[in-house]
């Protein structure tokens, strides 16, 4: 017998195009309307290409109906409302492998899910140790299926044919997978946490998107200048005018202007014309070469890329390094202090200056990871980390109760009832 899985290279129904009329629109709904049963839903966007995050493709199948393909940038100047889509779907499942990343996508859109079966959940709650859409089909399908596009550009038109095929594989089989999952679900007698989890995310997928409370802070290896406010300060101007510019060309930051030239940049404080000539990373044009076709999707931005001179980032350099060092930035408390909600990550911290917290914690992640063991649940699945955290960090967490604060920390009703009596015995 040929255990390996079978190559699904194009959906059964054959390559959907893309619905970007209104006409199209209004005759996909009645079809939607008519059929029945949960609907597989997935999203494209431009990452790594635009600075917006919208949505540039989305994807749907219902048994009946097949593939459909939506263009909602289209869509949108033609006013579509997609209040008749939700009509259309009422309170069917929507079936997502990794909602968060879709959800609020379509809640921005005006898509309002009612209820979900997200895949990728139900194998993290199954105990997979490969929960990749990819792993899954295999896992109970397999197939495996032919994806070459994840990283395009998908704000390019047309759609190529493969990229369109790419994007009609990702929901091809998500309907087979919801059946087949619930039963390994309800076998393994987790059909309620996963449901419990299922609303859950849907709710916090459908909220507002929140800004980051100190969004310049996100620059990668910020640590290395986090001492230096004068560097900071370089930083934080630099990062805020890369962000002006590439809102205003509508491309993403790092083809702009990359995390690592800032650092650079903040690091070395080019104070004149020839030390900023040294620096060539803010001289030169962001190159990203991958050696494959997306070079050419990277290549469309070079006029934009070109339009923002050398000189715009040697003008905001020096006016940082202008600033008097009241106006230097601030770095913010970091997370843990004794006033914070948060707990510290560093367990050295922990081990160091606060042993009995230390013992308290090391006790209750060993109980926790005894029931993952015997649940065959991933612990982080179980209960957050971090929540445990915040748990032995409080003052005389024994004196807590320890339920109270998991459902107040976010809990579900299912982790709560799972692992509070043990966690109560093991902080005693």
């Amino acid at each position: 017998m040929n255990d390996e899985p079978r190559l699904q290279s194009e959906p059964r129904g054959g390559v959907p195009h893309v619905i970007d009329t209104i006409e199209g629109f209004h005759r996909a709904c009645e079809r939607l309307a008519a059929a029945s049963g949960s609907l597989a839903a997935d999203a494209e966007r431009a990452s790594g290409y635009r600075y917006s995050h919208e949505d540039w493709l989305v994807q749907f199948k219902r048994e009946g109906t097949g593939i459909m393909l939506f263009d909602p940038v289209a869509l949108r100047e033609q006013r579509v409302d997609w209040n008749e889509f939700n009509g259309a779907i009422g309170d069917a499942t929507w079936i997502i492998h990794d909602s968060m990343q879709d959800l609020p996508g379509f809640a921005d859109l005006g898509m309002k899910p009612q209820a979900l079966f997200d895949t990728e959940v139900a194998a993290r709650l199954l105990g997979l140790h490969r929960f990749g859409l990819a792993a899954v089909t295999e896992r109970y399908l397999g197939i495996t299926l032919a994806k070459e596009h994840s990283a395009a550009d998908w704000s390019y038109r047309p759609l190529p044919r493969d990229w369109r095929n790419y994007a009609a594989l990702d929901v091809e089989l998500l309907i087979e997978l919801e059946a087949l999952m619930t039963q390994d679900l309800k076998s393994h007698g987790k059909i309620d946490w996963a449901h419990e989890e299922f609303t859950y995310t849907l709710a916090q997928g459908m909220q507002p998107r929140k800004p980051h409370p100190v969004p310049w802070m996100r620059i990668s290896h910020i640590s290395a200048i986090i001492k230096d406010r004068q560097g900071l300060a370089v930083a934080k101007a630099l990062w805020e005018e890369r962000e002006r510019l590439a809102q205003h060309y509508d491309i993403a930051p790092n083809l702009l202007l990359e995390d690592r030239s800032i650092i650079e940049a903040a690091q070395l404080k080019p104070h004149n014309a020839r030390e900023f000539r040294a620096v060539r990373s803010l001289n030169e044009r962001v190159r990203i070469q991958t050696g494959s076709a997306q070079d050419k999707m990277f290549e469309r931005y070079a006029p934009i890329q070109r339009a923002v001179k050398p000189s715009i980032w040697k003008k905001v350099i020096q006016h940082a390094l202008d600033l008097a060092p009241e106006d230097w930035p601030t770095v913010p408390a970091a997370p843990g202090d004794m006033h914070n909600s948060n707990a510290p990550k560093s367990m050295k911290l922990w081990q160091t200056r606060h042993p009995n917290r230390y013992d308290c914690l090391m006790n209750v992640r060993h109980t926790v990871s005894q029931i993952a063991e015997d649940t065959r649940t991933p612990a982080d699945m179980i209960i957050k980390p971090q929540i445990l955290r915040n748990l032995c960090w409080t003052d005389e967490p024994h004196k807590r109760d320890v339920a109270e604060f998991l459902r107040e920390q976010g809990a579900r009703d299912w982790q709560v009832n799972l692992i509070s009596a043990s966690v109560s015995r093991a902080i005693i």
